[in-house]
């Protein structure tokens, strides 16, 4: 199974969860790529069965969370794949609050699988999750 990684990370707490879904997925026994979005080839979007978008969460620490801007100008330019095959991650401080929210209406449709980080580590939890997800 080929799965795209892309995230935007400011300090690098996103871009430690992505790694870490790399690896994860590697032992799974997947064939992920993992890029920025800065840096992300077009390509390989088209040939992923699942894609897995992230990036950090902007806004204050207890309410009016949103996507970077960077991020939210950037998921218009890309091809949009099937809902079931694209999946959301993001990193926060205090609380995620409605980023997925804010995600999903960049996206214009609500990703089942949201997986969210305070420190940018994979929880068991979301390992759970991202399995399943994989084994839909």
């Amino acid at each position: 199974m080929k799965i795209c990684i892309l995230y935007n990370s400011r300090t690098g707490v996103t871009k430690k969860m992505a790694e870490e879904m790399f690896r994860y997925l590697s032992e799974y026994g997947a064939s992920p790529t993992l890029s920025s979005i800065q840096q992300y080839d077009p390509e390989k979007l088209k040939n992923a069965d699942r894609i897995l978008l992230g990036t950090w969460t902007n806004g204050l620490f207890l309410f009016a969370q949103h996507p970077d801007r960077k991020w939210k100008k950037w998921i218009k330019t890309i091809p949009v794949a099937e809902p079931e095959k694209i999946g959301l991650f993001t990193t926060y401080k205090l609380l995620s609050g409605t980023q997925f929210k804010k995600m999903s209406q960049a996206l214009q449709f609500t990703p089942e699988l949201q997986l969210k980080s305070r420190n940018g580590k994979l929880s068991p939890e979301n390992k759970n999750l991202l399995t399943a997800w994989l084994e839909k």
